[in-house]
């Protein structure tokens, strides 16, 4: 992996797009999962009960390799790929956007669908904050009291801060790191006899 950072959306977003009587309305959200992106469309769909399309494609993982496109009744490739062109073009991940079609009556044909879904997309993204995020591991750290100085200088040294600190019989820290500096934490922690280290998930 060349860098451990990735873009996606800060907040939920609405874009709109109109032709020919037809209405597009365009939602983006941030998700973290497949599960979010179906939750967010569950809901979409509730509301929005009496249009005609739900239309959606969304892209998952830093390593953007969770992807799924639906043209919902659309001709093929003509909703989805367009939704996903525009994820791709602002080199996002971690994103769902939904375009909900109320059909005005005139057939746009294949290349008008792909510009309306493609615009609704686009609006969508245009009323976005895109931000900059970091990909991250989470460790928990055991030791001993007397080795507190030592995990506390090379977390100083790393300019790391314990995102939990528990003291009981033992010191337990859970710390975040940045992917790319996760080595050269895993390298100094394993100098420190008695110290215990592990990978977990996100506390």
């Amino acid at each position: 992996m060349e860098t451990d950072e990735f873009l996606t959306i800060a907040n939920s977003s609405e874009g709109i797009y109109k032709e020919k009587g037809s209405k597009f309305l365009a939602f983006a959200f941030p998700v973290e999962s497949e599960d979010q992106a179906k939750q967010h469309l569950d809901e979409l769909k509730n509301q929005y009960h009496d249009a005609r399309h739900h239309c959606y494609a969304y892209l998952i993982g830093p390593e953007m390799d969770i992807h799924r496109m639906n043209d919902d009744g659309e001709p093929s490739s003509t909703a989805g790929k367009p939704i996903f062109g525009q994820i791709r073009s602002h080199n996002l991940t971690n994103i769902l956007i939904v375009v909900v079609r109320y059909f005005g009556g005139t057939l746009l044909g294949t290349s008008g669908l792909i510009r309306a879904y493609k615009s609704a997309a686009g609006d969508a993204l245009n009323n976005a904050k895109i931000i900059k995020k970091t990909i991250q591991s989470f460790y928990q750290i055991r030791f001993d009291y007397s080795l507190m100085s030592s995990v506390e200088k090379i977390l100083h040294d790393l300019d790391l801060r314990p995102r939990e600190k528990t003291f009981e019989a033992a010191c337990i820290y859970k710390v975040g790191i940045r992917k790319n500096m996760e080595q050269k934490m895993v390298e100094q922690l394993r100098r420190i006899n008695g110290l215990h280290y592990k990978k977990i998930e996100d506390p």
